[in-house]
């Protein structure tokens, strides 16, 4: 659980009315919604946009008409996109027939065509996923980071992670003896990885939000929200407005509010915003589920039987 956060249980409007609010949720296609959003509203875009792959919410369509049908809404993100603001694009494979096509390096022309600069190409690797049988298992997706200009918000003392060496010295040159780490941490690049020491090591550990993970809800492909909070407290400043134009069940809005910024969300499917707005309100009272940034992943004893060889496998390897 986390704490209270007063001011919040004011509700979530369902539209946006000129800024007055703190959040909004709209339960609708993207396209319309965006088209009434003023230009320069969000310091952040970010969301996890559909990968046609056949989920539940969306209709598959060949790669090509897949990407056809994402640039009006490109088009209007960055336009509402602030002038020193990013676009964070967390994508994942299409596969059609057996051959996968990665939506990153489909989608990164498309963002230069209108004009944004890439700044990182992060890779997300999480150890646990869907099992393959004919080629090698996925556990890794990216989230691609661009900025509209050449002068953009970037705290990096805000997401520094503990350094691996704090000890270090340097041995030669002017600055000999001295200590040659930042005492705030160091940068945590561009690979963002599930590991159980996390805050040790100096890799993120961001599991995908599967089975027992406390954030799961019916939504099939759920990020996490500590995603989010990352870049929130990266590439934002307090009060500013964070925009997912494919919300889900809300993981932007409430990375976004956890930390003080003004979130707005939408999101076709009605069940989703249903339940996008009960985590809302969950977040508000203090009863809402997350993982908290610096938990380390679980991982069993050495002892544990899960992490014991089945005595079957070895009867059978005998």
């Amino acid at each position: 659980m986390h704490p209270r956060l007063p001011g919040l249980d004011v509700g979530v409007a369902p539209d946006f009315h000129g800024g007055a609010e703190r959040a909004v949720f709209h339960h609708g296609d993207a396209l319309p919604f965006l088209r009434r959003l003023p230009d320069g509203l969000a310091r952040l875009v970010i969301s996890s946009p559909p990968y046609n792959i056949g989920k539940s919410y969306e209709t598959r369509v060949a790669i090509g008409k897949y990407l056809e049908d994402q640039m009006p809404v490109l088009r209007e993100l960055v336009r509402v996109l602030a002038d020193t603001g990013s676009l964070c694009w967390q994508v994942g494979n299409c596969v059609e027939e057996g051959e996968v096509f990665p939506l990153d390096i489909h989608y990164y022309p498309l963002f230069k065509e209108l004009g944004l600069r890439l700044r990182n190409r992060v890779i997300w690797h999480f150890g646990h996923g869907l099992h393959a049988t004919r080629r090698l298992s996925g556990r890794y997706e990216t989230l691609l980071w661009f900025t509209k200009g050449d002068r953009y918000v970037f705290h990096l003392d805000d997401i520094r992670i503990p350094s691996k060496y704090p000890g270090k010295r340097a041995y030669k040159g002017p600055n000999a003896g001295e200590l040659t780490g930042n005492p705030m941490g160091k940068n945590p690049s561009d690979v963002w990885e599930i590991v159980a020491r996390d805050w040790e090591s100096g890799l993120w550990d961001i599991p995908n939000v599967k089975a027992n993970h406390p954030e799961k809800t019916a939504h099939p492909c759920q990020f996490p929200v500590e995603l989010v909070e990352r870049c929130v407290l990266a590439l934002t400043e307090r009060g500013d407005w964070v925009l997912d134009p494919y919300a889900g069940v809300g993981s932007a809005l409430i990375g976004a509010l956890l930390h003080e910024r003004r979130a707005i969300g939408v999101d076709r499917e009605s069940e989703y915003v249903a339940q996008g707005l009960r985590r809302i309100r969950g977040l508000a009272d203090g009863t809402l589920k997350l993982r908290p940034m610096t938990r380390p992943v679980y991982e069993p004893a050495a002892a544990g039987r899960v992490a014991q060889v089945p005595a079957e496998w070895m009867r059978r390897d005998g």
